[in-house]
């Protein structure tokens, strides 16, 4: 194969029209430490101005999982990639990004962070214990397959292999080389190396992962360890852990659960992990304090909804796993999906804030890639792999790897094929400029939004006074701050007669597919205490009809050619807005809208391998995807 493998999009229009869809202004800094909070004023210009395409959660072989399994990158050659800068990958493929993302977390595994290259470059912090020696031997003697297997039942068990206070200086030794490479490539204005980890708690198999993101620099996460699940796989004890790392250096931290379609219904429960007792008001002010995002989409899967939790969302079947935690023993069952799927959660966290005064699920909506290569991408046409046995090559494991399925064989079976593999996501970050402080402040307030791979441009205000019109206008961003509020953000007590209105932007990928439409989802609770969800379209392409229940029957319809994995944007606009007032607003139902952006069809990676390598695309896989971005909801509360 040619082993000068390029991975990005094709340019397909001018750049121009991002400056025109953003009308970017002058802007200053945030500088408050609590600006998460602030409000903007009409009479400011210090407004979030910019959208900054990134990756909350790349592992590197400082993760076990990744570094046992091939991956010999780190994090230096993470940022370097993600910089835009040319790597060679751990199987020997060169890649470079052709558009470089604007920030980054590293987001290795606590659970023996960096055993495996520490381990290979004989540390004297792993050599100095039994259990790294012995992995040391094992790979020395070209073990590493057994070495793999060793740790991960070691790890199955909730024990930890390196025996606790003895695997702390190797613990402390990979942490301070992390912390240094995000120091280290850091570039305030240009890049953003944000300091992070991954909680991963696994109790009986699900995913219950959290990504931790840090606000601050090296030297405030030096002065602790990152919490792992061997201490704890209750997440109300990793946020105790944030609450004493707050207290103890002055530092900010945040959580973004993800995968909570692998938790069989565990990662938003209506009771808590360890005593089981239903969710009170105490337990939803922790959560809401320090999970504010929820990682939609990735390599595993999407969870923005589910077709059978959303019957009349015909678009809500996209790369859908549901068949079971990753590796537990316990199949899906229907009543575990409203548990794990973002629309069906919005609207339980509706029914809490009626009864308890307060959402534990207000989260915004990012999306990311989980890939355990040390390469950020994401691109469809350009598909790397999520792990290293899955990089470019013309073998059977590129499609048929197994990736996920049952510890016991005795169970249905669910493994999951790697065609069944996404390449997503992203996550857009709405801030004033490319720093950690303001896009931490960005993701805290939730005016973020998530992509499955691509970088459409979508901007969302509601508020009570837009009217047709607004969305066009050349202040129409700072029209939006000053009369209402952005993705992430509250409404409450509807003025008498007033129903929310909003305007919305949205521009493509100026390097991919065209837009199909763009919608708003709403979800309320009623008064008879049920639960209610609609969508409308409010922007189609191709000049097609929005019927009279709001929707657009016609189909943008396909230019995809499957047999050479080609598009056209023949079909699509590059831009559309829209303005929007609920036709059905009650002021004493608790409610959220979000707009969820399709694009045309585009080929998958799928599509693209079988073209490239000269096979048939797996039984099952689509041909065509419809790429699409999900905003942070806006809530209306009514008067209390």
């Amino acid at each position: 194969m040619n082993n000068n493998f390029r991975v990005g999009p094709r340019v397909s229009a001018p750049l121009s029209m991002l400056v025109a869809l953003t009308m970017t202004v002058a802007a200053g800094p945030l500088q408050a430490e609590n600006s998460a909070d602030r409000e903007y004023s009409p009479y400011l210009d210090d407004f979030p101005n910019q959208v900054f395409f990134g990756d909350t959660h790349l592992h590197t072989s400082f993760s076990a999982d990744a570094g046992f399994a091939g991956t010999t990158l780190g994090p230096e050659e993470a940022y370097r990639f993600a910089l835009g800068e040319e790597v060679t990958s751990s199987t020997g493929v060169r890649a470079k990004l052709q558009v470089p993302l604007d920030f980054l977390v590293v987001a290795d595994h606590a659970e023996n962070l960096g055993l495996a290259p520490l381990a290979a470059a004989a540390d004297p912090t792993i050599l100095n214990t039994g259990y790294g020696r012995r992995i040391h031997d094992m790979l020395k003697a070209g073990q590493g397959v057994e070495a793999f297997d060793q740790w991960r039942a070691s790890k199955a068990s909730g024990v930890d292999p390196m025996g606790g206070d003895e695997g702390l200086p190797a613990a402390k030794t990979a942490w301070g080389l992390i912390t240094s490479a995000a120091e280290k490539y850091n570039t305030p204005g240009r890049f953003t190396a944000f300091i992070g980890y991954e909680w991963t708690s696994v109790p009986g198999g699900n995913n219950l992962h959290r990504n931790v993101i840090f606000r601050g620099g090296k030297d405030r996460a030096d002065q602790v360890l990152p919490f792992s699940s061997y201490e704890s796989e209750d997440v109300e004890d990793l946020w105790q852990w944030m609450a004493a790392y707050e207290a103890k250096t002055g530092g900010r931290l945040l959580a973004i659960p993800h995968n909570g379609n692998l938790s069989n219904g565990l990662m938003f429960d209506d009771v808590t992990f360890t005593a089981k007792t239903p969710i009170d008001r105490g337990y939803a002010e922790r959560r809401r304090r320090w999970e504010p995002l929820y990682e939609v989409t990735q390599m595993k899967g999407d969870a923005e909804a589910h077709p059978l939790l959303s019957r009349n969302d015909e678009f809500a079947d996209f790369e859908t796993w549901d068949k079971g935690g990753i590796n537990s023993p316990e199949p899906k069952t229907p009543d575990m999906l409203p548990r794990e799927y973002a629309r069906a959660v919005y609207k339980r966290g509706l029914a809490y804030e009626a009864q308890l005064g307060i959402n534990p699920f207000k989260f915004g909506m990012v999306g990311s890639t989980d890939s355990h290569t040390a390469l950020a991408t994401t691109d469809e046409s350009q598909y790397f792999g999520k792990i290293t046995v899955l990089e470019p090559a013309a073998s059977e494991q590129r499609f048929f790897e197994i990736v996920a399925g049952r510890t016991n064989p005795n169970k249905l079976d669910i493994e999951i094929e790697a065609w069944k593999v996404a390449s997503a996501g992203l996550a857009a970050v709405w801030a004033g400029e490319n720093t950690r402080e303001a896009l931490w402040d960005a993701m805290a307030r939730r005016e973020v939004y998530g992509t499955t791979g691509t970088r459409p441009v979508v901007r969302v205000f509601g508020g009570w006074d837009f009217a047709d019109g607004d969305q066009l206008r050349p202040d129409a961003v700072k029209h939006g701050y000053g009369h209402g509020v952005p993705m992430g953000s509250d409404l409450s007590a509807a003025p008498a007669g007033r129903a929310p209105t909003f305007i919305i932007q949205t521009m493509k990928d100026p390097n991919n597919a065209n837009l199909d439409r763009v919608q708003i989802i709403k979800g309320w609770l009623g008064a008879d205490g049920e639960l209610g969800e609609r969508i409308w379209d409010v922007a189609v392409s191709d000049g097609r009809n929005i019927g009279a229940d709001g929707r657009c029957r016609t189909p943008v319809g396909s230019t995809v050619n499957v047999k050479d994995a080609t598009y056209t944007n023949s079909i699509g606009d590059a831009a559309l807005s829209a303005f929007w007032r609920d036709p059905d607003f009650d002021p004493d139902q608790h409610a959220f809208y979000y707009v969820r952006v399709l694009e045309i069809p585009t080929p998958r990676w799928t599509t693209f391998d079988a073209k490239v390598f000269n096979r048939e695309i797996p039984a099952g896989a689509p041909a065509a995807i419809q790429e699409r971005a999900y905003t942070s909801p806006i809530w209306y509360s009514p008067a209390r």
